[in-house]
């Protein structure tokens, strides 16, 4: 275990480095006119490590990374993670849930999981015989992550749960915020954002949280720009998929390679809920992100990256479980 965690952090360490440089090449453009950069290049032992990280993204089979956003949340808000995976030459994708970000369709009317989930499973379902993805979900997107596992276990190389719904067979994914929110029943009755799409004498169809609790749950360590952008992005939550009980079996669910990133400073799936999560439903191994809120796209999108590029999932012989803590 000793040996694994000092790979890890040599790994981190060389992804850093590596993302260091690619920022000197606007900061630092002027000595690298002049030659000096190159000229040093050639004697650092470092450029080395960088090399066989890099080489080693090179050789990975399965460089898909397909993310799923959280509740009210779109693709948009991966903008961060997509550009720094596209930089080491991963080939990530960003869906929009069904009703989420620019789908157009009315979230009054999706009301089960596999509605909500219908653009990644329609996703899948294209994918080539011989073709495996890694999937990232956010928040309540771990729902659709399980969903996934479920119906198309041989097409996920890996599911990677981002301070995430990691719920266990019969498990609603509501039920995981109810040490915050209250529980289901009691949301239900007396919850003030709620949405009743069909009229106030039916029974609610979303809801969305007002801009200034937003923050407060989800935003807490956030620069105040990203804020500003999920301030005029956000879309009303569909209640039904967060309602629905998953069916869940150790035949296919149970055979995917499952693993958890926890949020250390996350006000709306709290340290504490998300360690209950993987010790009831324990993964393949845990990363712990220090100083993040509900969103490490956006308050620690290097520490995320580094996580996603060189984490555990690329020690394809390790076989045990393990815990790994990015500062």
């Amino acid at each position: 275990m000793l040996a694994e965690e000092e790979f890890l952090h040599r790994q981190a360490l060389s992804m850093a480095l590596h993302q260091h440089q690619l920022s000197q090449r606007f900061d630092g453009s002027m000595s690298r006119r002049i030659g000096t950069t190159s000229s040093r290049r050639h004697s650092d032992p470092l450029a080395n490590n960088e090399k066989k990280v890099l080489e080693s993204l090179e050789n990975v089979k399965f460089k898909r990374i397909i993310l799923i956003h959280g509740e009210g949340f779109g693709a948009w808000c991966w903008y961060k993670t997509i550009a720094q995976l596209e930089e080491v030459g991963l080939q990530p994708t960003a869906l929009d849930l069904t009703g989420s970000g620019i789908d157009l369709t009315d979230t009054n009317t999706v009301t089960t999981l596999a509605e909500y989930s219908k653009p990644l499973i329609q996703y899948l379902e294209n994918l080539p015989e011989d073709e495996k993805v890694i999937l990232v979900g956010h928040s309540s997107g771990g729902a659709c992550l399980s969903y996934a596992l479920e119906h198309f276990p041989e097409k996920i190389s890996k599911a990677i749960f981002l301070c995430a719904t990691m719920v266990s067979n019969g498990q609603r994914p509501f039920d995981v915020f109810a040490e915050e929110l209250g529980s289901a029943e009691r949301f239900m009755q007396e919850s003030q954002f709620l949405i009743h799409g069909n009229g106030k004498d039916k029974p609610p169809t979303g809801f969305m949280f007002e801009n200034q609790l937003m923050k407060g749950l989800y935003f807490n360590q956030s620069p105040t720009k990203d804020v500003a952008l999920a301030m005029v992005s956000m879309r009303p939550t569909p209640l039904g998929p967060i309602m629905e009980k998953l069916s869940l079996s150790p035949e296919k669910y149970g055979t995917g390679r499952r693993f958890y990133i926890q949020t250390l400073d996350d006000r709306a799936l709290s340290p504490d809920v998300q360690e209950k999560l993987v010790r009831e439903n324990p993964p393949a191994g845990v990363f712990k992100i220090k100083g993040s809120d509900h969103c490490p796209f956006f308050s620690k999108p290097q520490s995320l990256h580094k996580i996603l590029t060189t984490g555990g999932w690329s020690l394809h012989s390790c076989d045990r479980p393990f815990l790994y803590v990015e500062h």
